[in-house]
Formats: C-alpha cells, structure tokens, sequence
C-alpha cells in the first residue's frame, strides 16, 4: 500500500506524535509498504509527485514538550492547522496513518475533512473522537451507560469561579485538567482549596474549559480495544508522584506490569468495561481507555484516547506484544482496519 503518515500538528502533544510517527513510518516500511511521514501542519512542495518511500523522517524528543508559538512565528502560514499540499497527499494515499495526539488531530476536525475528501484513515471517524476528546461529553456518555467514572465539574476559565460549587460537587482532593488535552498536559492534584485555583490557572493556558474531577485513590490501569477485541491490560506505576507528562514519555521513570495481577474478576470488569465504552462512544478500529481500580475492587473510568501513543514507552504496543502482536504487526493491522471503512 501507498500510506501516509501524518504527525505533528500544533498541539501540545507535538512532539510525542512526531516520536510516534517515526517509529510508524519504519515499522510499515518494513512490512513492505511505501510509506511517507509529513507533518500536517507544515507546507509540503512534493505533493502528489516524487517517491512514495522518500526517506524524509521527522523527529522530536517526546519528553520535551514544544514550543507551539515560535513554531506558528517561523512557519508564518496564517489560521490554517493543515499545510498547503497535505489534503493532495492525502487523497493519493490508499490509507493516512493518523500519528497524531490532540487538538484538531483527535477532535474530529481532522477526520471530518478526510471524510469530505473521501480519504481512507486509521482510527475512529469524526463524531467517536470529538466525543472522546471532550472529557465532559465523555464522561456524561460513559455513565450514562453505567460505565463508572469519578464526579466531576466543568469549568469555564472565562467567567469568575464558584469555588463553593467546586468543591461541594467535587470535594478534595481532586484532579484538574484541561477539557480536551491528552498527555497529562496541564493536569494538576490538589488536596487543599487554597491550591484549586492555581491549578484551575496552570490549566487554563492550554484551554478554556477546564475538568475537576474527585480523585480516586488506588492502582491505574490502561486497556487497549482494537479489532472488536480488548487486549490485556497495563498497570501503570509511577517512580515518582503521578503519571504526568514526563513519567509517560521519560524511559524509566514508570514501572508499567502487562500482564498485571488481577482476579478473574476484575480481569472481566475491566475488558467489558472497555468493550462497553467502545460502543458508547461510537469508536471503531482502536482505542485505549484509562482506569483507577479503587480498594472496594471497582474500576473507574477516567477516559478513552482514540489515537494512542505508539512511542518507545506507550502502552498500546505493549498491551498488544502480551498477546504475540509485535511492533511492526499492530502498525499494519491497524493500516489494514482503515481499508475496512
């Protein structure tokens, strides 16, 4: 197959994506396929011409979080989130790889536009990962399948805060995150009040609209779903202080246990959790829902991630390695799904 690979884009989660979509674009070029890797975000010359395996690779160091300001000063290129060329790439592909993380690359803006042009793409459509991306949407979602996730309150950063409010629905300690970000970006835990409203501030530089949510103490787990079936999954245990951005992305910093020790049980809770969650949020292909298994032995769900990390410390390829997938073969099964569309 003729496949791109799209990465990058201005988000947060810049640089995890290009790490992704380097090791993507590898991957399906050694599964015989030609493979281009762009970042959608950047003016392409080539666009429908030159070689399909044209070697050009980018890549960042996913532990550093990018500068998303001088990037929109050097590229000088106005409002527009997609480069000039990039749809014609897409639409002579037979498949674009979607290595994206955040903002318009999982919110459904992307995926609306291939879908207009008729363009093939991995991971779910548009309406699943707007639904996925909005932590609030979601969650209403979730419980309203009887999927249990921790109470929460939306925030509006633009009009004056009722801390009252916050924490009577809510209470302490409580987690706070930006809406529609992945990656742990701006996400803080509070345990006194006096610390909610900075960390709501801290948040609301990436985003308006901002999740308080009750913590829930206990293990963390993460469950991949790909191809009608749930994957075994992940406990996550940081070194140090919780899963933020730089213990997932900094090698060694979290002790990840796949498979981990469950009861048969919670091994059934937690795959029809992640199967039912699939269904609620209209996802297809592949996705990775996150847990907290508190000590009464339920889990919570705290979120779906529709286009999972594929970095040398994700998860998803973990999870898939556990059951004989390696590397090379997800990358291509998930290729192959988008066909299925």
């Amino acid at each position: 197959m003729n496949i791109l690979v799209l990465a990058g884009g201005l988000s947060p989660e810049r640089n995890v994506s290009l790490t992704s979509g380097r090791l993507i674009t590898e991957a399906l070029r050694r599964r015989g396929h030609k493979v281009r890797m762009r970042d959608v975000y950047m003016d392409v010359d080539n666009k429908e011409d030159g070689e399909w395996d044209d070697g050009a690779v980018i890549w960042a160091d996913p532990a550093t979080p990018p500068d998303l300001e001088q990037l929109k000063k050097e590229a000088g290129k106005g409002e527009s989130l997609i480069g000039e060329g990039i749809l014609e790439l897409c639409k002579a592909a037979d498949v674009v790889f979607l290595a994206l993380h955040g903002a318009m690359g999982e919110n459904g803006q992307l995926q609306a536009t291939l879908d207009v042009h008729g363009v093939k793409y991995t991971g779910s459509g548009y309406a699943g990962s707007l639904l996925a991306m909005d932590k609030d949407i979601s969650k209403k979602l979730l419980r309203s399948a009887d999927i249990p996730t921790p109470d929460w309150l939306r925030v509006d950063t633009h009009v004056e805060l009722d801390m009252k409010k916050i924490i009577s629905t809510v209470g302490l300690p409580a987690v706070v995150k930006p809406c529609s970000c992945g990656s742990s970006v701006g996400v803080s835990i509070v345990d006194a009040e006096e610390e909610l409203e900075r960390a709501i501030k801290e948040a609301a530089v990436f985003e308006r609209y901002i999740l308080v949510e009750r913590k829930i103490s206990g293990r963390e787990f993460t469950c991949g779903f790909v191809d009608g079936r749930a994957l075994p999954p992940v406990e996550i245990i940081p070194k140090k202080g919780f899963y933020d951005y730089k213990n997932k992305y900094v090698a060694g910093a979290t002790e990840e246990i796949c498979p981990p020790i469950l009861s048969e049980e919670e091994e059934t809770d937690i795959y029809s959790l992640t199967e039912r969650g699939f269904e609620t949020l209209m996802l297809r292909g592949y996705a990775r829902f996150d847990y907290i298994l508190d000590s009464d032995g339920m889990f919570w769900c705290l979120e779906a991630n529709t286009l999972p990390g594929m970095t040398p410390t994700s998860l998803l390829p973990m999870e898939a390695e556990a059951v004989g997938i390696s590397y090379d073969e997800l990358c291509e099964k998930l290729a192959l799904l988008a066909l299925k569309k």
